[in-house]
């Protein structure tokens, strides 16, 4: 064979073996997604991907270009305020509901994840939006900002009962073939008023397993032409289940179910796309071919103060793909793609971002004045679930668990508004339902009562 024919076979051999591995690239919303973690196969996010698609289902929605010049000004005016001393807002409070999709697992197992892994998520975005000393969430960045946003756990549903802030829902089928799916059987059937509640799915991606999670971004509709309420009936965030939490915070169920997988199972994910819920890009700005970064931004994440960055990051590796601009890349920031542990940094130009999102942006300034994390008037804070009752609550010394059918629980534990686990009991008998609280800091707690495979959880504060 000459070198002429060995050549045309080689090109050929390549050729198709680069069309086979494009053709095993994942996807998400019908396209390939932008990227893959070389190192295990999983993609961080998808979020720009089902902004594509999002366009191309509504030719009239908001573009980025159109949102960013409406929102450049708003920023500007949070940031001048800022410079001046000047505070721009008290600590903003999101209520949260979070839609737990799922096939009729027993509450702890698979994608029917627990209580607990729930609240550990909530634990980890608090400690992250406020930047909170001695936890995960802490950086000594001289450009670090506590974002002052908190997220608390919805107590009232649409309907007007009490909640823990969790929606179960038995669709049958929790493992769904693609995310085209999710997006349009699946969100508008469960999503609670987005004006009142922000909406966190966490589901079974089932043929894109390989996704951890996407969110939608804000619009702010003050453009003419563009749909006014685009994407009101799926606006939120759909986690993974696996993403879902922090392992530190739960480290295992009832069914030795935890965040499971490695190295995001410390509930960055959620941080990530909530970051994209509220305004911000990918610190490249999914920008793979230049290193621009001043005053307007245009073609980045409009972030000065995060460092110069052409790709994405990925493990925790310190790199700088803008070798010459000041600084390596960031990869602390939750805007990357890095690994949850390395994880710790929103800038204060991206604070200014969410703030203004916030102030100004559809279906997100109304969450500022939701009432939703209140108990209702002539609503018991955590009404009976199935039987079960805490009192005294608040509680002193003691705090008793009721049980109205006579049914007995198998064990209970006792978690701080941390997470942590302070104690767990197994339940002989009615003795065995009374908690000695007279060691406990103030605060709130959580009991999680379980029997067989169900299991409720319950809030009690110590005063």
């Amino acid at each position: 064979m000459n070198k002429i024919t060995m050549r045309a076979v080689f090109i050929t051999i390549f050729s198709f073996s680069m069309a086979l591995q494009a053709q095993q690239l994942p996807k998400a919303f019908g396209r390939t997604v932008k990227s893959v973690n070389p190192e295990n196969g999983l993609v961080r996010c998808a979020t720009t991907e089902y902004e594509e698609y999002l366009q191309e289902q509504d030719p009239k929605r908001e573009t980025r270009a159109q949102f960013e010049a409406w929102l450049a000004p708003k920023v500007a005016e949070v940031q001048a305020k800022r410079l001046a001393g000047k505070s721009v807002n008290a600590i903003i409070t999101i209520p949260v509901v979070v839609h737990v999709i799922h096939n009729g697992d027993a509450i702890g197992r698979n994608e029917n994840i627990s209580d607990a892994q729930i609240l550990s998520q909530i634990t980890v975005l608090n400690q992250d939006y406020r930047r909170m000393l001695d936890t995960p969430g802490y950086n000594t960045s001289a450009v670090g900002a506590d974002v002052e946003i908190e997220f608390c756990m919805a107590k009232v549903t649409p309907t007007g009962s009490a909640t823990n802030g969790i929606d179960r829902v038995n669709l049958s089928t929790a493992n769904y073939p693609s995310t085209d799916d999710i997006d349009r059987d699946v969100k508008p059937a469960t999503i609670w008023s987005p004006t009142k509640y922000f909406n966190i799915w966490t589901v079974d991606f089932g043929n894109n397993s390989d996704l951890l999670g996407y969110a939608q971004f804000p619009t702010g509709s003050g453009v003419a032409g563009v749909s006014p309420n685009g994407g009101s009936t799926t606006d939120g965030v759909v986690i993974g289940y696996k993403y879902f939490g922090s392992s530190a915070i739960y480290p295992q169920g009832n069914y030795g179910g935890s965040v499971s997988q490695n190295p995001y199972q410390f509930g960055r994910t959620a941080t990530h796309e909530i970051g994209h819920c509220l305004g911000l890009l990918h610190v490249c700005g999914d920008d793979f071919q230049s290193c621009i970064v001043n005053a307007t931004d245009s073609n980045k994440d409009y972030c000065p103060d995060t460092p110069a960055t052409k790709r994405y990051n990925y493990g925790c590796t310190t790199t700088n793909s803008c070798p010459n601009s000041p600084g390596n890349d960031m990869i602390e920031n939750y805007m990357e793609y890095t690994d949850d542990q390395c994880m710790s940094i929103f800038t204060q130009n991206q604070k200014n971002r969410m703030i203004a999102v916030m102030n100004n942006a559809v279906r997100r300034k109304e969450l500022k004045t939701s009432t939703v994390c209140q108990t209702p008037a002539g609503i018991q804070d955590f009404d009976y679930l199935n039987g079960i009752n805490l009192y005294p609550n608040p509680a002193t010394s003691v705090v008793n668990i009721a049980i109205a059918n006579g049914d007995l629980p198998d064990s209970f534990t006792v978690y701080n508004s941390l997470g942590q686990q302070v104690s767990t009991i197994a339940v002989k008998g009615t003795a065995n339902l009374t908690v000695n609280t007279s060691g406990y800091s103030t605060g709130i707690y959580f009991v999680k009562v379980s029997k067989g495979n169900q299991s409720k959880t319950l809030k009690f504060v110590k005063q």
